[in-house]
């Protein structure tokens, strides 16, 4: 017997097509800009695991931003441009890129994770401690099941 879901489809499309995404990244654009902070939200998204743990490898930034090599590999020659990370190569496996912080990115930290975390409480405005919980699970699932 088929089980009959009620959901707004629309919204859940929105969802997982990356609309929701895509406008928190705008949003998120808007804000770097309005604190004169030069950062793109790709940027950040490789700034936050590299202020958690430095000395990464690309691939390991492949998988923490769901970004195939060659974009994680433009991604970090602009950030290199810009004076925000260096690539070493491993002293185990020379085959292997380990991206580190430079002293911009970290002195950019603070004002940097300011304007995230602004940008995150102005998306979630209106939603209770529950509601972000149950968002967080549901999301995790579905993630969870779209993953090949």
């Amino acid at each position: 017997m088929e089980e009959k879901l009620h959901y707004d489809v629309q919204l859940i499309f929105a969802i997982m097509s990356g609309r929701v995404s895509a406008a928190l990244n705008k949003k998120l654009s808007r804000n770097f800009t309005a604190y004169n902070v030069a950062l793109t939200p790709d940027q950040w998204m490789v700034l936050l695991h590299l202020w958690r743990q430095d000395g990464v490898s690309q691939q390991e930034l492949c998988r923490v931003t769901s970004r195939d090599k060659p974009a994680i590999t433009r991604l970090i020659d602009g950030m290199e441009e810009q004076g925000l990370v260096q690539r070493w190569p491993s002293a185990r496996d020379r085959r292997v890129n380990l991206v580190h912080l430079t002293d911009k990115a970290r002195e950019l930290e603070g004002k940097a994770r300011f304007v995230g975390y602004k940008t995150l409480k102005e998306a979630l405005r209106g939603l209770s401690q529950e509601e972000l919980k149950t968002a967080q699970n549901v999301l995790r699932r579905v993630f969870s099941n779209s993953k090949d």
